[in-house]
């Protein structure tokens, strides 16, 4: 397994048909879990100089932060500093009222929009529809264009179940979500700047005047990065997206980094359910790869769906997982009464050969991959790379765990309290049958 600080798979070619190029000398560090990724979040907020700009796809408002307060308290203290304070938020006309938790978003209505002008919130805000589709991205941009500019791109959402700390073995919240974000300095970063004023401006809501924030701030439109970042580090960097009908450069890197893979491939998503996919996979194994893929335990009722819908994409998704070189996995852990409490796989990412990852807010589906708006980060650094890849292992398998094989005996081990992995084989044929 290579593991030298310095090792890139050249042979991991980047996306050709996106907007963003691929840029070197970037300072990529990663996040892993919600405490940990909104405690750095929040500090970079909080020192901010200029500007802080997001984009939100879930949003629970009364969610407490790591170090108190909610996200728009956050924002309204950065407001009132005087800060250039903006956030795109989705609105979809079908989750308002929100259906249940971990639904929420926050679409601007009569309501939300009252509330915000109890608090007396100074922050520009913008909402964006996607008809049968989702605005996705959960991305953050601190000062940018400035020196001192820092990015956030992932996928974690803004609720209790995903705002918890590392190891996941409390009891409350009662559902824990395993998430990851990167944070991202240098010339890259001026992608991740040119996408939120690329959203921005283009808001589908934008001349409404209940899709704007404060009401009559229309027009309010941003100018693009004139000039590229200047470096910040040693990584090798992509910025990636999906947009309907413009862009697949998250679906184009994934094919392309499992048909370069050479000895392992580390999975871990939210959906799991791809024809494309899944081809790509089964001939990475038949040349010798060893895949892990780690999916929630209990998925949400729209895989339960999906199951229903296509027979034949999760016949693919059962032949899959029988190969010898592939194993299915979830997180669990079972209390000393012998318990079982599952760990809810939300995070988005493959590492392939020690060699290059991708994190960000796309699923392994048709939506996430070709029809909804979404950002991923490529990365070819080994160093950043083989170092997530040992957080991760240690996190999931437990201490000592640091190989694909090792993972493989953790998983197939009985869950009980004496148990130091949180790691759990998955059965394909009854995944999702009962929703």
């Amino acid at each position: 397994m290579a593991t030298d600080a310095r090792f890139v798979a050249p042979s991991v070619p980047p996306s050709r048909t996106g907007t963003y190029p691929v840029r070197d000398r970037n300072l990529v560090r990663p996040l892993v879990d919600g405490v940990p990724a909104f405690r750095r979040i929040c500090d970079a907020v909080t020192r901010a100089e200029r500007r802080v700009w997001a984009t939100f796809a879930f949003v629970d408002r009364t969610l407490l932060l790591p170090d108190g307060g909610t996200v728009f308290d956050l924002l309204d203290r950065a407001a009132a500093r005087g800060l250039d304070v903006r956030v795109v938020f989705w609105r979809e006309p079908e989750l308002d009222p929100c259906p249940a938790p971990g639904w929420e978003t926050f679409p601007g209505n009569a309501g939300e929009r009252a509330w915000l002008a109890e608090r007396g919130s100074t922050f520009r805000a913008r909402w964006d529809h996607l008809p049968d589709g989702c605005h996705h991205q959960k991305s953050w941009i601190v000062d940018a264009g400035e020196a001192g500019e820092v990015a956030f791109v992932g996928g974690i959402n803004l609720d209790h179940m995903s705002i918890v700390d590392r190891g996941h073995r409390l009891t409350e919240p009662a559902e824990h979500y395993h998430d990851v974000y990167l944070e991202l300095a240098g010339p890259s970063a001026s992608d991740v700047h040119h996408n939120f004023v690329q959203r921005w401006n283009e808001a589908s809501e934008r001349t409404r005047g209940d899709g704007v924030w404060p009401r009559g701030a229309i027009g309010d439109d941003l100018p693009y990065p004139s000039a590229v970042s200047p470096p910040r580090g040693d990584s090798r960097v992509q910025i990636l997206r999906t947009i309907r009908g413009r862009e697949r450069g998250i679906l184009e890197s994934y094919l392309a980094a499992i048909d370069a893979a050479r000895e392992w491939i580390y999975v871990e998503n939210q959906f799991f359910h791809s024809h494309k996919i899944f081809e790509r996979m089964d001939a990475a194994m038949r040349r010798g790869v060893e895949i892990v893929a780690l999916l929630p335990g209990r998925p949400i009722s729209q895989v339960a769906d999906a199951r229903r819908k296509h027979p034949r994409l999760f016949a693919a998704f059962e032949a899959l997982a029988r190969q010898e070189r592939f194993t299915l996995a979830g997180l669990a852990w079972s209390d000393a009464a012998g318990a079982r409490h599952d760990v809810y796989v939300h995070s988005k990412l493959m590492i392939v050969d020690d060699a290059w990852m991708t994190v960000g807010s796309a699923n392994l589906e048709a939506s996430s991959l070709e029809a909804s708006t979404e950002m991923n980060l490529a990365c070819w650094d080994g160093g950043v790379v083989a170092a997530l890849r040992r957080d991760l292992f240690e996190e999931v398998g437990g201490p000592g765990v640091d190989s694909p094989a090792a993972l493989r005996e953790v998983a197939a081990r009985p869950l009980d309290a004496s148990r130091s992995g949180l790691i759990v084989r998955l059965d394909a044929t009854k995944y999702a049958v009962d929703g």
